[in-house]
């Protein structure tokens, strides 16, 4: 079992922690504010005076800091001297960087209880994905809000699909992996949680396949979008199975007294 170091146990950051301790880790625990992680303790952290002794101790650190506080920050930050960005993706991005570098918070999708998108879904962390197969179609499920992506299977897309959130996926298999191939996406999400941003051109496949004995899924991830990437790309994600009951969580619950996110507010009640 190894040992994981956590700094940070705050709002986002005890849940991931939690959920590490759930998994069975050990771990060890710092926060500027010890009550912060008192909760923890109480289900087996171990909490150290400083972050050098949490790093001293484990095997791993892990952190959630906010900005210019407690340390260095710790938000991803866009590689500008990627050369497969177009020069206005780069600009956007250097824009982005020089304004989280002041201060402002680094944007994810999660945090500000929004959509998404395609890959940004499976950037998503720390919480399970729940799968649903039926004859005419795959449900993805995110735990942490319920958010849901839809798959079609055995059907062509659409002539023209209305641009929305998450797209159009239909999907088929080729002997025991899962092809699913998405368009239609609008442009107001990221494909990272660098903050990549991409043009309604976006297309993504992604080969969803089992492997090490049906212990891991794993997913390889083709990027295209010739307005803002010079040539495709692709990745690869991995989620390992667990068994665990979804739990019920409203995303924006609470967050609006911490930082101003832009969470989505209805303008009229729905009953």
């Amino acid at each position: 079992m190894k040992t994981l170091g956590f700094i940070g146990t705050g709002g986002m950051g005890s849940g991931m922690a939690a959920n590490l301790i759930k998994a069975g880790y050990r771990l060890v625990v710092n926060d500027l504010r010890r009550e912060q992680a008192r909760g923890l303790e109480g289900q087996g952290a171990q909490f150290k005076d400083s972050p050098k002794a949490v790093a001293e101790s484990c095997e791993l650190v892990l952190s959630m800091l906010p900005n210019n506080v407690g340390g260095q920050p710790t938000y991803r930050m866009g590689d500008l001297s990627n050369p497969n960005l177009k020069p206005w993706v780069k600009e956007w991005m250097k824009k982005d960087n020089d304004e989280v570098l002041a201060g402002k918070i680094g944007y994810t999708a999660r945090s500000s209880c929004a959509a998404a998108g395609v890959p940004g879904f499976l950037t998503y962390p720390v919480r399970p994905v729940y799968f649903i197969q039926t004859p005419k179609q795959v449900a993805m499920i995110y735990s942490g809000d319920a958010q849901v992506r839809r798959i079609y299977l055995n059907v062509p897309h659409s002539e023209n699909p209305k641009s929305t959130w998450y797209g159009e996926s239909v999907g088929h298999y080729e002997g025991d992996m899962l092809v699913v191939d998405t368009i239609g996406m609008n442009d107001k999400t990221f494909l990272d949680n660098y903050r990549t941003p991409h043009t309604t051109k976006l297309h993504v496949v992604e080969r969803w396949k089992m492997v090490e004995e049906g212990k891991t899924l794993q997913v390889t991830i083709t990027v295209e979008d010739p307005d803002a990437f010079n040539e495709p790309w692709w990745g690869v994600r991995r989620y390992r199975r667990v068994q665990e009951k979804m739990g019920e969580e409203i995303c924006a619950e609470n967050n609006q007294h911490l930082f101003d996110y832009q969470i989505p507010i209805a303008s009229k009640p729905d009953f």
